[in-house]
């Protein structure tokens, strides 16, 4: 057994998302948001590569050699699966190990709103899910590939950077490819896929211009495109995509914003009131004729307010739907105001006031 299968195994025996190893210090572990180091020696830089090289294929240590940074999928000997960052920094090596369970996501058990759901009926067009990294993006993206999966003929074609949640073919055809394994880049994947004759094309980051660029041709030739960005809010994902692609097509953009993207979900994990786990809440756009004015006459900043006004047709704001998960008691108030935007909404909530003055000083 690899030996750093060891350090994964206490991990997922204490129920961790994140195994952190970095030279100099102990291994740490991510529980319900915070790190924790485990009761271990720290690691010296020969200790740790030494450990790593034990689970690296021949092509993988050339690649990490060259002086890239390295992203795999592993499976321990006792069939924990985990998403794999090798990186080096100025001490040494470094890894995070993300564990992936085996059992594919459900929105019954992510307790995700309907309205996410019915995202999955729409044939074409673009859904993005976006948040910060860590905020469990790709567990809502593998919900609904696994909706789609149960309840509708499809082939989907998901390209990832690595594979994560694995997803056996149900009633749709799943076909899984990984950055570096089976494509050169997202664009080349997605490009790849439109001649694979798809229903849906997951894209697992829109992180170029080119990439964009080809999944937004993708939406608007009659396929469903399911992606994420690395943004905070709705409007920041829409305010990313016009920016990325160059200024004569400004105007292009815009207009496929307004007709061909469907919605916008983006999440944070906030701690329960126990500190046991972590709650997805979300803010949701669903475009509408508004939406749409507002995107092609360059208004993007008054969205908000049609989301705040949306709640017909399951649209809200960050802030609501932060202060909807307290009043059911579902988040720990305290963290959740340092995801909150208009914070004085949450003073009556936070048991700990120093946090407030700790997040904004004017307050």
């Amino acid at each position: 057994m690899p030996r750093i299968d060891s350090f994964l195994k206490l991990g997922l025996a204490q129920g961790c998302s994140d195994v952190h190893l970095a030279v100099g210090v102990p291994p740490m572990l991510r529980m319900n948001g915070d790190l924790m180091p485990i009761k271990f020696r720290d690691l010296s830089d020969t200790e740790l590569e030494s450990y790593v090289m034990e689970i690296l294929s021949d092509s993988q240590k050339d690649h990490f050699y060259s002086g890239r940074d390295l992203d795999f999928s592993y499976v321990a000997e006792d069939g924990g699966r985990f998403r794999v960052n090798l990186f080096r920094k100025d001490t040494g090596v470094g890894a995070v190990f993300r564990y992936i369970p085996n059992e594919v996501p459900t929105f019954e058990k992510l307790n995700t709103p309907d309205v996410v759901r019915s995202f999955c009926d729409y044939h074409q067009g673009m859904v993005l899910v976006t948040g910060s990294t860590g905020t469990g993006k790709s567990t809502t993206l593998a919900a609904m590939v696994n909706h789609l999966n149960q309840t509708r003929s499809l082939n989907i074609i998901s390209l990832e950077d690595p594979i994560e949640f694995v997803h056996p073919s149900k009633k749709s055809q799943v076909i899984q490819r990984e950055l570096g394994a089976h494509l050169k880049s997202f664009a080349d994947g997605v490009r790849s896929a439109m001649r694979e004759d798809p229903d849906v094309i997951l894209v697992g980051e829109l992180r170029d211009a080119e990439t964009i660029s080809m999944a937004m041709t993708a939406a608007e030739t009659g396929h469903l495109v399911l992606g994420t960005l690395h943004t905070t809010s709705a409007v920041k994902s829409i305010d990313r995509i016009v920016d990325a692609l160059p200024g004569e097509l400004r105007e292009q953009t815009k207009s496929f914003l307004s007709q061909s993207l469907k919605a916008v979900v983006t999440q944070v994990l906030v701690k329960t009131p126990d500190g046991r786990g972590r709650k997805a809440v979300l803010e949701v756009l669903v475009n509408n004729r508004a939406i749409s004015k507002l995107i092609m006459t360059d208004q993007s900043h008054q969205i908000p307010a049609q989301l705040q006004t949306g709640k017909n047709v399951g649209m809200q704001l960050m802030d609501q739907a932060l202060l909807a998960a307290i009043e059911a008691n579902e988040v720990d108030p305290d963290d959740a105001v340092r995801y909150a935007l208009d914070k004085k909404k949450f003073q009556r909530f936070v048991a700990d006031s120093s946090i407030l003055h700790a997040l904004d000083p004017d307050e």
